[in-house]
């Protein structure tokens, strides 16, 4: 089992989240100048009734809350792990879907030249963010609804949103393979990975995503030595799906995207971590 209280370097989170940042910046920028555009912001995506745009917008919201709340004052809050807000971010779907289409009603609302306009700003203020030296203190916190985290810690969570929806965004245009900043879509593995660890606790199923992370979960005999008797094998992207419930358990196995042996080796009761 990993530790709870895994580290990220601050360097390589913003490193990483810049560059997350900024492939999504050429992406929305390519589709808005695309002829079909207009009909491609219209698009459904995977996200119940949510459109490309509001996918757009959604990701607008999330890139900018840091910088959009880095001064405001703190107020106390209790401390809260990357864990934690793994655990906590799914209660508060309501307000994110409200914030995604007030975004796409106003900001967003207009042709797609200006769509990749506000799309570029937002990102370009994450940029500034990452790259400035109050971003380099450690210790910082940065408090949310749910808890005060550390600001490295928030920055992780710009990670997740990310390269999350960069992924729905991918499905829902049909670009194939997002070209994911290779170390944001470490930290994301690893995080998910944790977590699953975190609900189930034990070490009965080696879960392993190379070759980014490798963790024991379930409560039931632990090996000691030698090949585990439970081993789920999976790449990132599909460990990413089923953490997030974008796949089925059942669905990833067929399609032999996930192998599974050992009679602990059936996830799917956990799943998913992140909603």
């Amino acid at each position: 089992m990993p530790p709870k209280s895994r580290t990220y370097q601050p360097g390589k989170v913003r490193a990483a989240l810049a560059g997350q940042a900024a492939a999504l910046r050429d992406t929305v920028d390519e589709l808005c100048a695309r002829p079909d555009a207009g009909e491609l912001l219209a698009r459904p995506t995977r996200l119940g009734e949510w459109t490309v745009r509001e996918l757009i917008a959604h990701l607008a919201v999330q890139i900018d809350w840091v910088p959009a709340h880095l001064d405001d004052p703190l107020e106390g809050r209790p401390p809260l792990d990357l864990l934690g807000w793994v655990a906590a971010v799914g209660t508060v779907a309501p307000l994110l879907d409200e914030q995604a289409r007030s975004k796409a009603a106003t900001e967003f609302g207009g042709g797609p030249a200006s769509v990749a306009e506000a799309f570029r700003e937002a990102t370009a203020r994450l940029v500034r963010t990452v790259a400035g030296a109050d971003t380099y203190d450690p210790g910082r916190r940065f408090e949310i609804r749910f808890g005060s985290m550390l600001l490295t810690d928030m920055l992780v969570t710009r990670l997740v949103e990310t390269v999350v929806h960069a992924d729905d965004l991918a499905d829902a245009v049909g670009l194939g393979a997002f070209p994911h900043d290779r170390q944001a879509l470490a930290a994301v593995t690893r995080l998910l990975a944790d977590a699953l660890a975190d609900r189930a606790p034990g070490g009965a199923v080696e879960l392993r995503v190379p070759p980014y992370a490798v963790v024991q979960a379930v409560a039931g005999p632990k090996h000691t030595r030698g090949t585990p008797p439970n081993v789920v094998e999976t790449d990132p992207l599909t460990w990413i799906r089923l953490a997030t419930g974008r796949t089925g358990w059942a669905a990833a196995v067929e399609a032999a995207a996930v192998s599974a042996s050992g009679e602990r080796s059936d996830l799917r009761e956990y799943l998913p971590l992140l909603g």
